[in-house]
Protein backbone atom coordinates (compact mmCIF):
# COMPACT_ATOMS: atom_id res chain seq x y z
CA UNK A 1 0.00 0.00 0.00
CA UNK A 2 1.48 3.11 -0.99
CA UNK A 3 1.23 6.07 1.58
CA UNK A 4 -1.25 8.45 0.95
CA UNK A 5 1.84 11.05 1.92
CA UNK A 6 3.70 9.51 -1.18
CA UNK A 7 0.85 9.74 -3.33
CA UNK A 8 0.17 13.64 -2.47
CA UNK A 9 4.24 14.18 -2.64
CA UNK A 10 3.99 13.00 -6.16
CA UNK A 11 0.97 14.97 -7.25
CA UNK A 12 2.73 18.13 -6.50
CA UNK A 13 5.45 16.73 -8.19
CA UNK A 14 3.45 16.31 -11.74
CA UNK A 15 2.16 19.94 -11.14
CA UNK A 16 5.82 21.55 -11.11
CA UNK A 17 6.74 19.03 -14.02
CA UNK A 18 3.85 20.13 -15.99
CA UNK A 19 4.88 24.11 -14.85
CA UNK A 20 8.17 23.48 -16.28
CA UNK A 21 7.90 23.90 -19.93
CA UNK A 22 5.52 26.70 -19.30
CA UNK A 23 7.97 28.60 -16.84
CA UNK A 24 10.81 27.91 -19.97
CA UNK A 25 8.63 29.26 -22.35
CA UNK A 26 7.68 32.87 -20.68
CA UNK A 27 10.94 33.34 -18.85
CA UNK A 28 11.75 37.08 -19.56
CA UNK A 29 8.19 38.01 -20.80
CA UNK A 30 5.83 40.57 -19.85
CA UNK A 31 2.11 39.75 -18.71
CA UNK A 32 -0.28 42.71 -18.44
CA UNK A 33 -2.85 42.36 -15.69
CA UNK A 34 -6.22 43.77 -15.55
CA UNK A 35 -7.05 43.71 -12.12
CA UNK A 36 -10.64 45.02 -11.39
CA UNK A 37 -13.30 45.52 -8.50
CA UNK A 38 -15.18 42.47 -9.93
CA UNK A 39 -12.56 40.00 -9.47
CA UNK A 40 -12.73 40.53 -6.08
CA UNK A 41 -16.82 39.45 -6.06
CA UNK A 42 -17.46 36.95 -3.76
CA UNK A 43 -14.21 37.27 -1.94
CA UNK A 44 -13.42 38.75 0.82
CA UNK A 45 -10.60 41.78 -0.51
CA UNK A 46 -7.66 40.47 2.17
CA UNK A 47 -7.89 37.24 0.64
CA UNK A 48 -8.44 38.37 -3.06
CA UNK A 49 -5.26 40.37 -2.59
CA UNK A 50 -3.31 37.95 -1.37
CA UNK A 51 -3.75 35.03 -3.35
CA UNK A 52 -3.39 37.72 -6.54
CA UNK A 53 -0.19 38.92 -4.72
CA UNK A 54 1.00 35.45 -4.25
CA UNK A 55 0.73 34.96 -8.10
CA UNK A 56 2.32 37.82 -9.49
CA UNK A 57 5.38 37.09 -6.61
CA UNK A 58 5.57 33.52 -7.83
CA UNK A 59 5.38 34.92 -11.95
CA UNK A 60 8.01 37.16 -11.13
CA UNK A 61 10.54 34.36 -9.17
CA UNK A 62 10.50 32.26 -12.33
CA UNK A 63 11.69 34.97 -14.19
CA UNK A 64 8.29 36.66 -16.10
CA UNK A 65 7.63 40.40 -15.75
CA UNK A 66 4.47 41.12 -14.80
CA UNK A 67 2.93 44.49 -15.08
CA UNK A 68 -0.64 45.13 -13.02
CA UNK A 69 -2.94 47.85 -14.16
CA UNK A 70 -6.18 48.78 -12.06
CA UNK A 71 -9.08 50.50 -11.75
CA UNK A 72 -11.47 51.43 -8.83
CA UNK A 73 -14.96 51.53 -10.25
CA UNK A 74 -16.62 50.94 -6.61
CA UNK A 75 -14.18 52.47 -4.47
CA UNK A 76 -15.39 55.31 -6.73
CA UNK A 77 -18.83 55.36 -6.53
CA UNK A 78 -18.51 54.66 -2.26
CA UNK A 79 -16.33 57.35 -1.66
CA UNK A 80 -19.00 59.70 -4.02
CA UNK A 81 -21.82 58.23 -1.88
CA UNK A 82 -20.10 59.01 1.31
CA UNK A 83 -19.80 62.76 0.36
CA UNK A 84 -23.25 62.99 -0.77
CA UNK A 85 -22.56 63.19 -4.55
CA UNK A 86 -24.76 61.11 -7.08
CA UNK A 87 -23.16 59.01 -9.30
CA UNK A 88 -24.35 59.68 -12.93
CA UNK A 89 -23.62 57.02 -15.70
CA UNK A 90 -24.56 57.27 -19.59
CA UNK A 91 -23.81 54.03 -21.63
CA UNK A 92 -21.90 52.41 -18.92
CA UNK A 93 -19.39 55.44 -18.48
CA UNK A 94 -19.47 57.71 -15.14
CA UNK A 95 -20.14 61.19 -16.22
CA UNK A 96 -16.47 62.45 -14.68
CA UNK A 97 -17.14 66.40 -13.71
CA UNK A 98 -14.21 68.48 -12.29
CA UNK A 99 -15.20 67.07 -8.42
CA UNK A 100 -15.13 63.57 -9.54
CA UNK A 101 -12.12 63.32 -11.22
CA UNK A 102 -10.49 64.89 -8.20
CA UNK A 103 -12.47 62.11 -6.59
CA UNK A 104 -11.37 59.10 -8.77
CA UNK A 105 -7.76 60.51 -8.36
CA UNK A 106 -8.11 60.46 -4.65
CA UNK A 107 -9.32 56.34 -4.66
CA UNK A 108 -7.35 55.07 -7.75
CA UNK A 109 -3.81 56.92 -6.77
CA UNK A 110 -4.42 56.81 -2.81
CA UNK A 111 -6.52 54.01 -1.81
CA UNK A 112 -6.41 50.98 -4.20
CA UNK A 113 -2.86 51.60 -5.38
CA UNK A 114 -1.58 51.41 -1.99
CA UNK A 115 -3.44 48.48 -1.07
CA UNK A 116 -2.18 46.34 -4.00
CA UNK A 117 1.44 47.57 -3.86
CA UNK A 118 1.28 46.80 0.14
CA UNK A 119 -0.51 43.69 -0.80
CA UNK A 120 3.19 42.59 -3.11
CA UNK A 121 5.38 44.30 -0.92
CA UNK A 122 4.33 42.01 2.25
CA UNK A 123 6.81 39.01 0.27
CA UNK A 124 9.81 42.06 -0.17
CA UNK A 125 10.04 45.06 -1.88
CA UNK A 126 9.25 44.46 -5.15
CA UNK A 127 6.02 46.54 -6.56
CA UNK A 128 6.08 50.01 -7.44
CA UNK A 129 2.61 51.98 -7.68
CA UNK A 130 2.45 54.54 -10.48
CA UNK A 131 -0.21 56.43 -12.24
CA UNK A 132 -0.56 57.75 -16.02
CA UNK A 133 0.58 60.96 -15.08
CA UNK A 134 3.94 60.03 -14.24
CA UNK A 135 6.78 60.47 -16.60
CA UNK A 136 3.95 60.82 -18.92
CA UNK A 137 3.15 56.91 -19.14
CA UNK A 138 -0.13 57.36 -20.31
CA UNK A 139 -2.01 60.71 -22.63
CA UNK A 140 -5.43 61.30 -23.00
CA UNK A 141 -8.32 62.94 -24.74
CA UNK A 142 -11.58 63.92 -23.26
CA UNK A 143 -13.73 61.08 -25.50
CA UNK A 144 -16.84 63.13 -25.38
CA UNK A 145 -17.60 66.66 -23.70
CA UNK A 146 -21.32 65.55 -22.25
CA UNK A 147 -18.62 63.54 -20.40
CA UNK A 148 -16.52 66.05 -18.79
CA UNK A 149 -13.07 64.30 -17.83
CA UNK A 150 -13.31 60.91 -19.01
CA UNK A 151 -10.55 59.83 -21.28
CA UNK A 152 -9.51 58.27 -24.19
CA UNK A 153 -5.88 56.91 -24.59
CA UNK A 154 -3.87 58.91 -27.52
CA UNK A 155 -0.83 57.54 -26.38
CA UNK A 156 1.23 55.42 -24.35
CA UNK A 157 5.16 56.39 -23.29
CA UNK A 158 6.06 53.56 -21.58
CA UNK A 159 9.83 54.16 -20.57
CA UNK A 160 9.09 54.19 -17.07
CA UNK A 161 7.64 50.89 -16.93
CA UNK A 162 10.50 49.32 -18.98
CA UNK A 163 13.22 51.04 -16.62
CA UNK A 164 10.95 49.21 -13.12
CA UNK A 165 11.01 46.10 -15.48
CA UNK A 166 14.50 46.04 -15.61
CA UNK A 167 14.95 46.53 -12.44
CA UNK A 168 13.06 43.43 -11.49
CA UNK A 169 9.90 45.38 -10.46
CA UNK A 170 6.44 44.65 -10.81
CA UNK A 171 4.77 48.07 -11.93
CA UNK A 172 1.27 48.63 -10.34
CA UNK A 173 -0.84 51.50 -12.77
CA UNK A 174 -3.41 53.65 -11.54
CA UNK A 175 -5.60 54.38 -14.96
CA UNK A 176 -5.48 58.63 -14.60
CA UNK A 177 -3.96 59.85 -17.77
CA UNK A 178 -3.63 63.50 -18.70
CA UNK A 179 -3.28 66.15 -21.90
CA UNK A 180 -0.91 68.13 -23.23
CA UNK A 181 -2.18 70.50 -20.73
CA UNK A 182 -1.95 68.73 -17.77
CA UNK A 183 -5.43 68.39 -17.44
CA UNK A 184 -6.05 64.65 -15.62
CA UNK A 185 -8.62 62.48 -17.36
CA UNK A 186 -10.41 59.45 -15.46
CA UNK A 187 -10.18 56.30 -18.02
CA UNK A 188 -11.75 52.86 -18.25
CA UNK A 189 -9.20 50.53 -17.15
CA UNK A 190 -9.41 47.80 -19.87
CA UNK A 191 -8.95 49.59 -22.02
CA UNK A 192 -5.54 51.28 -20.72
CA UNK A 193 -4.44 47.53 -19.68
CA UNK A 194 -4.73 47.24 -23.82
CA UNK A 195 -2.69 50.24 -24.67
CA UNK A 196 0.10 49.33 -22.29
CA UNK A 197 0.69 45.81 -23.58
CA UNK A 198 0.71 46.80 -26.87
CA UNK A 199 2.97 49.29 -25.94
CA UNK A 200 5.50 46.72 -23.84
CA UNK A 201 4.48 44.19 -26.74
CA UNK A 202 3.12 41.91 -24.14
CA UNK A 203 3.19 38.43 -24.01
CA UNK A 204 -0.15 38.02 -22.77
CA UNK A 205 -2.88 40.59 -21.39
CA UNK A 206 -4.86 38.55 -18.51
CA UNK A 207 -7.79 40.37 -17.25
CA UNK A 208 -9.50 38.99 -14.29
CA UNK A 209 -13.50 39.58 -13.88
CA UNK A 210 -15.95 38.01 -12.14
CA UNK A 211 -17.12 35.31 -15.12
CA UNK A 212 -15.53 32.16 -16.17
CA UNK A 213 -14.70 33.49 -19.78
CA UNK A 214 -16.79 34.32 -22.78
CA UNK A 215 -19.81 31.68 -23.57
CA UNK A 216 -21.13 31.29 -27.11
CA UNK A 217 -24.65 31.52 -25.03
CA UNK A 218 -25.37 33.73 -22.43
CA UNK A 219 -26.74 31.33 -19.77
CA UNK A 220 -24.91 27.93 -20.99
CA UNK A 221 -21.88 27.21 -19.22
CA UNK A 222 -21.60 24.36 -21.24
CA UNK A 223 -20.83 27.00 -24.13
CA UNK A 224 -17.97 28.39 -22.72
CA UNK A 225 -15.37 29.30 -25.44
CA UNK A 226 -12.22 28.07 -24.42
CA UNK A 227 -10.27 29.62 -27.63
CA UNK A 228 -11.08 32.27 -29.92
CA UNK A 229 -9.78 34.37 -32.74
CA UNK A 230 -10.18 38.22 -33.04
CA UNK A 231 -12.09 38.11 -35.93
CA UNK A 232 -14.74 35.52 -34.60
CA UNK A 233 -15.42 38.04 -30.98
CA UNK A 234 -15.87 40.52 -34.28
CA UNK A 235 -18.89 38.67 -34.70
CA UNK A 236 -20.24 37.86 -31.54
CA UNK A 237 -20.31 41.17 -30.85
CA UNK A 238 -22.41 42.00 -33.79
CA UNK A 239 -24.58 39.46 -33.10
CA UNK A 240 -24.72 40.87 -29.87
CA UNK A 241 -23.64 37.76 -28.36
CA UNK A 242 -20.71 39.68 -26.54
CA UNK A 243 -22.63 43.14 -24.91
CA UNK A 244 -22.75 45.49 -21.88
CA UNK A 245 -19.52 45.82 -19.81
CA UNK A 246 -17.60 42.90 -21.37
CA UNK A 247 -17.40 45.01 -25.17
CA UNK A 248 -14.33 46.95 -23.46
CA UNK A 249 -12.43 44.15 -22.38
CA UNK A 250 -12.86 42.44 -25.47
CA UNK A 251 -12.43 45.35 -28.23
CA UNK A 252 -9.37 45.52 -26.10
CA UNK A 253 -8.49 41.87 -26.22
CA UNK A 254 -9.13 42.03 -29.94
CA UNK A 255 -6.61 45.29 -30.54
CA UNK A 256 -4.00 44.03 -28.41
CA UNK A 257 -3.69 41.05 -30.24
CA UNK A 258 -4.05 42.06 -33.82
CA UNK A 259 -1.42 44.67 -32.80
CA UNK A 260 1.46 42.44 -31.48
CA UNK A 261 0.29 40.96 -28.36
CA UNK A 262 0.31 37.29 -28.62
CA UNK A 263 -2.38 35.88 -26.37
CA UNK A 264 -5.48 37.86 -24.30
CA UNK A 265 -7.29 36.04 -21.61
CA UNK A 266 -10.32 36.51 -20.24
CA UNK A 267 -10.32 35.09 -16.36
CA UNK A 268 -12.70 34.27 -13.32
CA UNK A 269 -10.49 36.45 -10.70
CA UNK A 270 -12.82 34.78 -7.83
CA UNK A 271 -11.22 31.38 -8.55
CA UNK A 272 -7.91 31.27 -6.19
CA UNK A 273 -4.52 31.13 -8.45
CA UNK A 274 -6.34 31.43 -11.52
CA UNK A 275 -3.23 33.04 -12.32
CA UNK A 276 -1.38 30.14 -12.26
CA UNK A 277 -3.92 27.75 -13.21
CA UNK A 278 -4.24 29.90 -16.34
CA UNK A 279 -0.57 30.10 -17.56
CA UNK A 280 1.16 27.24 -15.92
CA UNK A 281 -1.36 24.22 -16.32
CA UNK A 282 -1.85 22.47 -19.75
CA UNK A 283 -5.69 22.92 -19.69
CA UNK A 284 -6.19 26.73 -18.51
CA UNK A 285 -9.12 27.88 -16.93
CA UNK A 286 -10.36 30.41 -19.03
CA UNK A 287 -11.13 31.92 -22.93
CA UNK A 288 -8.32 32.35 -24.25
CA UNK A 289 -7.91 34.69 -27.68
CA UNK A 290 -5.02 33.90 -30.27
CA UNK A 291 -4.23 36.06 -33.59
CA UNK A 292 -6.29 35.42 -36.16
CA UNK A 293 -3.00 35.87 -38.93
CA UNK A 294 -0.28 33.67 -37.59
CA UNK A 295 -2.53 30.69 -35.83
CA UNK A 296 -4.77 29.46 -38.90
CA UNK A 297 -6.48 26.81 -36.74
CA UNK A 298 -7.24 26.39 -33.30
CA UNK A 299 -5.36 23.53 -31.71
CA UNK A 300 -6.31 21.68 -28.57
CA UNK A 301 -4.77 21.73 -25.60
CA UNK A 302 -1.75 22.41 -24.24
CA UNK A 303 -2.75 26.14 -25.18
CA UNK A 304 -0.45 28.15 -24.19
CA UNK A 305 2.92 26.49 -25.82
CA UNK A 306 1.99 26.59 -29.57
CA UNK A 307 4.58 28.28 -31.75
CA UNK A 308 4.27 31.65 -32.78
Amino acid sequence: VVPVSAVRAAERAAVLVEALPYIQRFAGQVVVVKYGGNALAGASDDDALALFAEDLVLMRAVGMRPVVVHGGGPQISDLMKRLGKVTEFRNGLRVTDAETVDIARMVLIGQVNPQLVSSINVHGPIAVGVSGEDAGLIKATARDPELGFVGDVTAVNPTILEGLLANGFIPVVATIGTDETGQAYNINADTVAGAIAEALQAEKLVYLTDIEGLRRVVDDPSSLIRQTTPDELDQLIAEGVIAGGMIPKVDSCVQAVRHGVRRAHILDGRIPHVLLLEIFTDEGIGTMVRSSDTDHTISPFPRSLEAP
